[in-house]
C-alpha cells in the first residue's frame, strides 16, 4: 500500500478555556467513506482507493477541541481493493488495512494538531523529550 496523496478538507480548532489543570486529551478517528478511484494517467497494476476520514482531538474537561477531515488516495493490489470494498459494504475493514490507514491518519493528524496547539497556546497532547541538567557533584 502506497500513499499517493493526503490532504485536509477541514481544519478546526476551538479553545473554550485557559485552565489546563488536570486535562486529558482523547483522540477519535472515523472513516466516513472508502471508494474505488478510476484513473487513466498512470500505468500500474495496482488500483487506486480513496479514503475519507474525520479526526478529533478533544481536551477534557471541556478545554479545547481540534477537528480535522481529509482525503487519502492509496494504491493497492487489486485483490486487496476488492476485499476492502467488499467489507466496506458493511462499514468494516480488513484489520491490516485498517491499522495501516489509521497509522497514516494518526501520523499526519498529530503533526497538524501539534502545530495548531502551538498557535492557540494549548499544551501539547503528547510528551516531548526534554533535556535536564544533571546534578553534578564536584570532587574538588
Amino acid at each position: 500500500m502506497n500513499v499517493v496523496n493526503f490532504s485536509f478538507r477541514k481544519i478546526s480548532i476551538e479553545k473554550f478555556k485557559d485552565n489546563f489543570d488536570k486535562i486529558n486529551a482523547k483522540t477519535n478517528i472515523d472513516i466516513s467513506d472508502i471508494s474505488s478511484l478510476k484513473q487513466d494517467l498512470f500505468k500500474t497494476k495496482e488500483e487506486f482507493l480513496g479514503v475519507k476520514f474525520n479526526f478529533s482531538l478533544i481536551y477534557e474537561p471541556d478545554v479545547a477541541r481540534i477537528d480535522l477531515s481529509g482525503d487519502i488516495i492509496l494504491t493497492l493490489d487489486s485483490k486487496l481493493v476488492k476485499d476492502v470494498l467488499k467489507e466496506w459494504k458493511d462499514k468494516k475493514m480488513p484489520d491490516d488495512f485498517r491499522i495501516e490507514v489509521f497509522n497514516i491518519i494518526l501520523r499526519k493528524a498529530h503533526l497538524k494538531s501539534l502545530e495548531l496547539e502551538d498557535e492557540m497556546n494549548l499544551p501539547a497532547h503528547v510528551s516531548f523529550p526534554i533535556i535536564k541538567k544533571e546534578n553534578v557533584k564536584n570532587s574538588d
